[in-house]
């Protein structure tokens, strides 16, 4: 555990309250949080406040002792709903103070979703932002909740209460910080437990690869209910004493503004995000000249859109990790962009990543051999909240982490990862993976976004089907399979094109793919879609498959 040592003696520095104290004493009047309110279409009407770490530090004290006067202790949980804003800050920070654990609800979820993570998690109190307070009085009776407490978006504590006067309590690299839930997309949530030691390790990770300063002025659009939203750059960033911009929710146009108007020097988004950026009128004139570490991650990230930015003068710098993983595991640094696009790069400094059969996961798998990717390290997380079958299944008997994601390592240690292992397609016995078609699919003319998943088929039993969103009315399905044709084996070629207006995406800005292969198994597709067939019958294709299986 890192320390410091005092005339006091020996004091913890993992807690993100006891440094945001520190900072309040030491430099009070410098800006900890910059607030815009959303304003629909971009910055007009908008309301912009500053918040000083004094009063970041004295906002978040006199939370703390709101929790503490409803009972809260060291290791209870403390649920938040609401959106991004200083009062999600603020908890985070009493909930540090205390000793108590954060527990950030997904606010796109329904009454019921968020039921079912309350009583997973069974938290004392439920603080809930200005609006969520109906939610949170439907959800909380017949749990074992002590008090709903409301706090507005500036984080002030309900009441005139003064600040907790002791210092932050101690916190070790055990000591629980925060439970995430996953998507319950695929099925229940998990509660993702993580630790102040992941936390904090995935800042030392952060802090020793990224080009962040202690001065930096870093943008967060993304959910903070979302270990990205959270943890990339947010917490790192108040860590230090820097600057943090807070939107409520990703709007791309007031995005760009904040980017240029507070002179951003950091920005994490899904690709989808960066996309959207870069398709607004204003984009080309845009000034980021001084954002230097914009950190796209989540996702593929197509390789035109890497292109664009660097057109634009900046590097988009790619990261792969998940919330178990606090969440970067991996980092391609920006002079690697141009010579290793697509690569998520290499193994953090405090974190080993290792790639592995996935039948068998002590036996590496050799460079470019596609298997499961591992991860080991302090920034892991421990396990699942109240799930035991789930943690262990995830770790190897020596401690790896299974993350369920498919990639290769190359000679030089780069990290390629090709797709998750749930959503690969096995199309007469070839495995066919999503990623890879959908980042060929991105770079053909036409295709504004794209997604790839498996639909039955009678003979192959499953085919590729290609859900594209369409630029000036979008590629017909012989044009996209003759243009891949070069690219991918026959076998990965899409036999079915759907044109969608949008493709659906989760709270963290992912395609949701679950959805997608709901509307295809019920035919359930929004208004104004088309869908285009290439049936099977006897040609090289099919014959080519047939010799392939028959070869299994």
């Amino acid at each position: 555990m890192h320390t410091v040592m005092s005339g006091a003696g020996t004091r913890a520095e993992l807690s993100p309250a006891a440094a945001v104290r520190r900072h309040a004493v030491r430099r009070g009047e410098a800006v900890a949080l910059v607030y815009r309110s959303p304003a629909v279409g971009g910055a007009a009407g908008s309301t912009v406040t500053e918040v000083s770490y004094r009063e970041l530090d004295d906002r978040s004290g006199r939370l703390a002792r709101a929790l503490v006067d409803t009972g809260v202790e060291a290791g209870d949980r403390v649920a938040y709903l609401g959106l991004n804003s200083p009062a999600l800050i603020s908890t985070l920070l009493a909930c540090s103070a205390v000793g108590a654990v954060f527990v950030p609800v997904n606010h796109r979820l329904s009454a019921d979703e968020v039921a079912d993570v309350l009583a997973d998690c069974d938290p004392r109190v439920v603080v809930a932002e200005a609006g969520q307070e109906v939610l949170a009085d439907a959800v909380v009776p017949g749990l074992a909740v002590k008090a709903v407490l409301g706090v507005g978006e500036d984080g002030r504590a309900p009441g005139a209460r003064p600040p907790l006067g002791a210092e932050p309590v101690p916190v070790g690299e055990d000591t629980l910080a925060a439970l995430l839930y996953t998507s319950g997309s695929t099925g229940r949530p998990k509660g993702v437990v993580l630790t102040h030691g992941n936390l904090w390790w995935n800042c030392v990770n952060v802090w020793s690869s990224l080009d962040t300063r202690p001065d930096d002025v870093v943008l967060v659009a993304a959910p903070m209910f979302h270990i990205g939203g959270l943890n990339a750059l947010t917490l790192p960033t108040l860590l230090r004493g820097g600057t943090v911009v807070v939107h409520r929710a990703f709007d791309p146009r007031a995005c760009l503004d904040a980017l240029v108007t507070h002179g951003v020097t950091g920005f994490f988004g899904v690709p989808a995000m960066f996309a959207a950026l870069a398709d607004l009128p204003e984009f080309p004139a845009a000034d980021l000249s001084r954002l230097r570490c914009a950190v796209v991650a989540g996702a593929p990230v197509p390789p035109r859109l890497i292109r664009r930015y660097a057109g634009h003068g900046v590097l988009l710098q790619q990261a792969w990790g998940l919330t178990e993983t606090a969440p970067f595991a991996t980092y391609l640094p920006p002079e690697e962009t141009g010579a290793r696009t697509g690569s998520a790069g290499v193994a953090m400094p405090y974190t080993q990543v290792r790639v592995a059969d996935p039948a068998d996961p002590a036996a590496s798998a050799a460079p470019r051999v596609p298997g499961e990717i591992l991860v080991r390290g302090p920034n892991v997380t421990p396990g699942y909240w109240n799930n035991a079958e789930a943690t262990a299944l995830s770790f190897t008997e020596d401690g790896w982490f299974r993350t369920g994601d498919i990639g290769h390592l190359d000679e030089d240690g780069y990290l390629w990862v090709v797709d998750r292992l749930k959503e690969m397609i096995i199309s007469g016995g070839e495995n066919i993976y999503p990623a890879e078609v959908e980042r060929h699919l991105t770079e053909l003319p036409g295709i504004r976004d794209a997604a790839v998943i498996g639909v039955p088929d009678p003979t192959w039993g499953e085919t590729v089907a290609a859900v594209v969103v369409p630029e000036d009315g979008g590629p017909a399905l012989d044009a996209v399979r003759d243009a891949l044709a070069a690219r991918l084996a026959r076998y990965k070629l899409p036999r079915v094109l759907v044109t969608v207006p949008a493709l659906p995406r989760n709270g963290s800005g992912k395609t949701d793919k679950p959805e997608l292969r709901r509307w295809a198994r019920a035919g359930t597709w929004p208004a104004g879609t088309r869908t285009e067939t290439t049936a099977a019958g006897s040609s090289r294709e099919d014959e080519r498959n047939t010799h392939a299986l028959a070869a299994r």
